[in-house]
């Protein structure tokens, strides 16, 4: 009586199978695709013409009164700061100011609820311009990226870094910003500091 003994393969024996997303089993022509379409992604297709106003990089459309597009967060922060909203702009310009609420803005503030009430009061002052959008959505960043490469006679108000990115691409236009309980232009030819 003796013991059957399992019989295992030896292992050089065993076939071996290639997996499904292995890259030795994808055909060339697949691979030559994917860099076909890497390169024209890569590629510029049109550049954008720069608008007359941008003569040397600096904007000469830019002068006062000058139009200032407020973000919800440069809301928020000058709140917490306890800065007045129209007052400290104009120290920080050292001319006059017209501020610009967008309704993207005034509903993103609406959003947010009880916590931002105060910003949401200092917006609806009747003294600041009201702009309605145009485009479907309520996602502000989007709204004044695409108010500023239409028109580029705005100084954006924000303190959101990704929107500061955004628009650090867009040649000709300042960010003015609220920091050690101040605010900061950046960007703007001619301003103090800059």
């Amino acid at each position: 009586m003796g013991v059957a003994a399992k019989r295992t393969r030896k292992f050089g024996l065993v076939k071996r199978m290639i997996g499904r997303k292995d890259d030795r089993r994808k055909d060339d022509t697949n691979k030559k695709l994917e860099l076909e379409k890497k390169k024209k992604e890569e590629l510029v297709k049109a550049v954008p013409q720069a608008p007359s106003s941008m003569f040397f990089a600096a904007n000469t459309a830019l002068v006062p009164p000058y139009q200032v597009l407020v973000d919800t967060n440069f809301l928020s922060r000058t709140v917490g700061a306890k800065l007045p909203l129209f007052e400290t702009s104009m120290d920080c310009l050292l001319a006059s100011v017209n501020i610009i609420i967008t309704d993207c803005v005034m509903a993103e503030l609406e959003k947010l609820g009880p916590q931002y009430r105060v910003a949401l009061m200092i917006a609806r002052d009747p003294r600041w311009t009201r702009l309605t959008c145009d485009h479907k959505g309520t996602y502000a960043d989007d709204c004044i990226v695409d108010r500023i490469t239409k028109h580029r006679i705005y100084i954006v108000a924000t303190n959101d870094r990704d929107l500061k990115k955004r628009i650090r691409k867009v040649p000709g236009v300042p960010i003015m910003s609220v920091a050690k309980g101040k605010y900061v232009i950046e960007r703007l030819p001619g301003a103090p500091g800059a």
